[in-house]
């Protein structure tokens, strides 16, 4: 056994007897030999009776109470196993117990931690990880994950499972909001969803379920305000999310749009002919050269509102305005002040949309099972082909933001382990990215390029 400096490592014989509370577990491949349940505060150890302080900072004038619990859950953050976890984070409870070091520095507690994920066969690239983890909670950057799609695509599964694997405690509901803002204000949502009601073409059912997003994107405007200032990292999960909406700078979303009066006096303008060749196309739509100018969207963003394919090219969605060129420079030079504002208040957000869906033929089976179980609710149109019709389409609009480089995920139920653990990576990969002291265009380009690849 070495001591010093508060630094304790045991030599262990290869096949050694596992420790208290522990698990009956196989050395060489890190295998459980029984199915494990997630980890849970329910797996005592006498150990955990004892108080290990950890100090911060150069003079350590404060410290916290080691958890064995919330350290296993931070290690399963680094994608280590969770059983594994949770026998690394007792060992590391142990050894500092039985080596009398119940006052610790943090980089001591690292280091012996870092050693014991090292003889577990986790190294440099599991630690590299912790260690950014632990930069981005220190940083407190503000981290939204939009997990988007259209019913019965996986999109509660999936948000709670990346919750559990980053440990992230907010999850919240676009179906829940929208019933609070239909029923509790005058908001004008109808009872009945999009999806369930008749419209005359595909154009006019998106252009309806944008409208739709953007109230609801209102409604979350008090959780998304909190989780940008206290920099407290939130999943929102729905069909009510049209991610370019989000990607949006928050606090400065009315410039992404000119108030009433400017966009009549764009149209005022265009109908006297004195600019008619500056008319702005509705956003999303693209035409040969046409595109909707949204001047305050910021650089390092990629908005998904400009480009529709197929059917929906012509349709109004996003709710942008017509700009006129001359307001362009107005509202870019308020932007470009924003972002020295910006730059000055703390670390840029990190919004990851993600966008699931499902084969024609699993979806199609999966949609006609939760429709019967819904039969007795009474809908604007029964016809399920129609229904079901409506969802694809909306469906297809979602997926079609994935030429902008949004990260689009097929599930299915024999691949669903690999679709989370590509979804765990790249979630790491983005909050890598809002973490390193790089330019924030660069980032989204390298998100985009892995996105396309």
């Amino acid at each position: 056994m070495m001591k010093g400096k508060g630094v304790a490592i045991e030599s262990y014989p290869a096949q050694d007897q596992e420790e208290e509370g522990g698990l009956d577990y196989d050395h060489r491949n890190l295998e459980p030999r029984f199915a494990l349940p997630f980890s849970t505060r329910n797996t005592s150890s006498r150990y955990d009776f004892v108080k290990v302080k950890v100090w911060l900072g150069e003079n350590a004038d404060h410290y916290y109470v080691l958890s064995r619990f919330l350290l296993s859950r931070m290690l399963t953050v680094t994608k280590i196993p969770n059983h594994v976890a949770i026998k690394i984070a007792l060992e590391l409870k142990k050894l500092l117990i039985d080596n009398s070091l119940l006052d610790v520095s943090q980089s001591d507690l690292e280091a012996n931690l870092f050693k014991l994920m090292e003889r577990r066969g986790y190294g440099d690239e599991y630690i590299n990880r912790y260690k950014m983890m632990t930069r981005f909670h220190h940083q407190r950057v503000p981290l939204v994950i939009l997990v988007c799609g259209t019913a019965c695509v996986g999109k509660s599964t999936i948000a709670t499972q990346l919750a559990q694997r980053l440990n992230l405690p907010n999850v919240l509901q676009t179906d829940m909001v929208y019933e609070l803002l239909r029923t509790a204000t005058d908001a004008p949502l109808k009872s009945s969803p999009v999806w369930a009601r008749d419209f005359s073409s595909p154009e006019e059912l998106i252009t309806e379920f944008c409208r739709e997003c953007r109230i609801v994107r209102k409604g979350l405007g008090g959780d998304l305000k909190k989780a940008m200032k206290d920099g407290k990292p939130i999943i929102i999960e729905g069909i009510h999310l049209d991610p370019s909406i989000y990607l949006m700078d928050d606090e400065n979303k009315s410039s992404s749009t000119l108030p009433a009066k400017d966009g009549e006096k764009c149209l005022e303008k265009n109908k006297n002919g004195s600019s008619a060749e500056n008319s702005a196309a509705p956003c999303g739509k693209q035409d040969s050269g046409n595109f909707c100018n949204q001047s305050a969207r910021s650089a390092e963003t990629i908005s998904g509102a400009d480009t529709v394919s197929g059917a929906l090219k012509s349709m109004e969605i996003g709710g942008g305005k017509s700009v006129c060129k001359g307001e362009i420079v107005k509202d870019a030079d308020m932007v470009e002040t924003r972002k020295v504002k910006k730059e000055k208040s703390g670390p840029e957000p990190v919004i990851v949309p993600i966008i699931l869906k499902m084969s024609q033929f699993d979806h199609k089976a999966l949609l006609e099972e939760w429709l019967s179980s819904r039969s007795n609710e009474k809908y604007p149109i029964q016809d399920r082909e129609k229904l079901i019709g409506n969802l694809k389409t909306i469906q297809d609009y979602l997926c079609s933001f994935k030429s902008q480089g949004y990260a689009v995920a097929n599930v299915s139920a024999t691949t669903f382990p690999q679709t989370l653990d590509w979804l765990h990576n790249y979630l790491l990969q983005r909050i890598e990215q809002g973490t390193s002291p790089v330019s924030p265009g660069s980032g989204v380009e390298t998100v985009r390029n892995q996105v396309n690849k």
